[in-house]
């Protein structure tokens, strides 16, 4: 019988891990850790932060049953009884802090922290970034796509094609967040009340006796909400002609067809002429709408070749980010208790963009107030003052640090909330809506060159002297220690 919680949402390792402490007596010493992403996905110049919802509820209910224990006494580690049963009691009693959902987000800075035990801050590294990653990869996905539509409407098609039905609800979810109007999942619809949206298939075409028929009985059923798939046989010959007379037989009855949708074919030149068509039959407030295998690319082609599509179906391409099905982001430890004192520690690494910047840190958005936009993200460590007090900021970039640049007149936003203290929820999740709109916010903030789908502007993110000289100090303390 399959567990309802998510206690063993995890890696073996880190039960493992937790198990070592535990028998080595240092599971309760505090650690930290940070979550964030070294690459931009798709070579956008942002990405956008999704996932915030699942991992609050996920903490919150985050308990071992006691079918949890049953399974993890009979692996082959021999787990000891007396562990299991403090397992029984465990509860996340530790302190996060993270992006809000819809916030534009960049490589290397920290998206979410967690502090407590080394126990507790371990076990939950593996669905932290389960959520995390594949949320933040869909809604950058989405948020590519809507740059691209600009005002045209998205709708959200990928359930058949998602990674199990997971991915398709939470997939819905984050393209909603940045900015589709409307998903196909019906349970999506129900659980986060996301408009629902939908025509009818090929199938229902062909289980009539003629196109025509298929057409008048839907617009008889559901008068009020008739979008007609015109590419079973021919688009051109057959489908558009029979949906302009279905049209005109709403006409009749007081009612209006709301758009026709195009599923083959050249996309381009049938919408240009079905636009035709529809137009000299007076049906200018009919619609068009095209789905097949689109994305942020397909759209932007076909606007090129001045295609008169008004809504786009988005589905496989979406819900599965088939150009990059990975964020890739990270866990990591940048902060241990030794001998009741916090210290922080880095990982090091033969490639140099995994070496991490060690503390716990926070971070910053720096505003230009003159122009409302942002200049740079500012990490620096909890105990700087200087970013909220004001006066000269020095930004540098960490890889190349002789590109310098000092800012004077700024605004600095914190962008890591408080989630969770000693375990305590301090933080009301928005509304679905409140974060779409959050995301507009973001969004706002950017110049264009930032926004573009190719070759964007490179954002500035930056480290403070503080962190930059700890990083260096940490590196040369560890390579003098290898030499010795």
């Amino acid at each position: 019988m399959q567990t309802t919680s998510l206690a063993l949402h995890t890696d073996k390792y880190q039960i493992n891990m937790m198990y070592a402490h535990w028998v080595n007596g240092t599971h309760k010493r505090k650690a930290v850790f940070e979550a964030y992403f070294r690459k931009l996905p798709f070579g956008n110049g942002y990405a956008v932060f999704a996932g915030l919802e699942r991992i609050v509820n996920y903490i919150s209910q985050l308990r071992f049953t006691m079918e949890d224990i049953e399974f993890l006494s009979k692996q082959p580690e021999n787990y000891d009884p007396v562990f299991l049963e403090e397992l029984l009691q465990f509860s996340f009693e530790g302190t996060i802090h993270s992006m809000k959902e819809g916030a534009i987000v960049f490589p290397d800075e920290p998206l979410i922290r967690v502090e407590g035990t080394i126990m507790e801050t371990q076990l939950v590294e593996t669905a932290i970034l389960n959520f995390m990653n594949y949320q933040t990869l869909i809604a950058t996905k989405a948020s590519r796509i809507k740059q691209v539509a600009q005002q045209d409407t998205l709708l959200e098609f990928g359930t058949r094609r998602a990674q199990e039905a997971d991915a398709a609800i939470w997939g819905a979810r984050a393209s909603y967040v940045a900015g589709f109007h409307a998903t196909s999942n019906m349970l999506a619809g129900e659980q986060f009340g996301i408009p629902t949206a939908g025509t009818h298939a090929h199938s229902w075409v062909q289980s009539f006796m003629s196109e025509q028929e298929a057409f008048d009985v839907y617009a008889k059923v559901l008068p009020d909400q008739v979008t007609l798939l015109v590419d079973t046989f021919d688009t051109l010959n057959s489908g558009v002609p029979h949906a302009i007379k279905t049209a005109k037989w709403l006409e009749s009855q007081g009612k209006r067809m709301n758009a026709i949708r195009l599923d083959s074919g050249d996309l381009a030149y049938l919408s240009i002429q079905a636009r035709q068509m529809l137009d000299d039959a007076g049906l200018h407030y009919v619609k068009i709408v095209a789905s097949n295998d689109l994305d942020e690319n397909t759209i932007f082609n076909l606007k090129a070749q001045g295609a008169r599509i008004d809504t786009w179906g988005v589905g496989t391409q979406l819900i599965t980010a088939s150009d990059q099905p990975s964020l890739g982001g990270v866990y990591k430890l940048v902060e241990r208790e030794v001998n009741g004192e916090m210290l922080p520690t880095l990982k090091i690494s033969a490639n140099p963009e995994k070496v991490s910047t060690p503390g716990k840190k926070e971070v910053y958005r720096i505003i230009d107030p003159k122009h409302g936009k942002a200049i740079a993200d500012y990490i620096c460590y909890p105990e700087e003052e200087q970013p909220l007090q004001g006066g000269p900021l020095k930004l540098f970039n960490p890889l190349h640090p002789y590109l310098k640049k000092t800012v004077t007149r700024y605004e600095a936003v914190n962008m890591l909330e408080p989630i969770f203290v000693n375990g305590r929820k301090v933080y009301d999740l928005p509304t679905l809506d409140e974060i779409r709109a959050y995301h507009k916010e973001q969004l706002n903030l950017f110049w264009p060159e930032y926004q573009r789908k190719l070759n964007p502007e490179i954002y500035r993110v930056n480290i403070s002297p503080a962190a930059w000289n700890m990083k260096q100090k940490l590196i040369a303390e560890h390579v003098k220690s290898t030499e010795e």
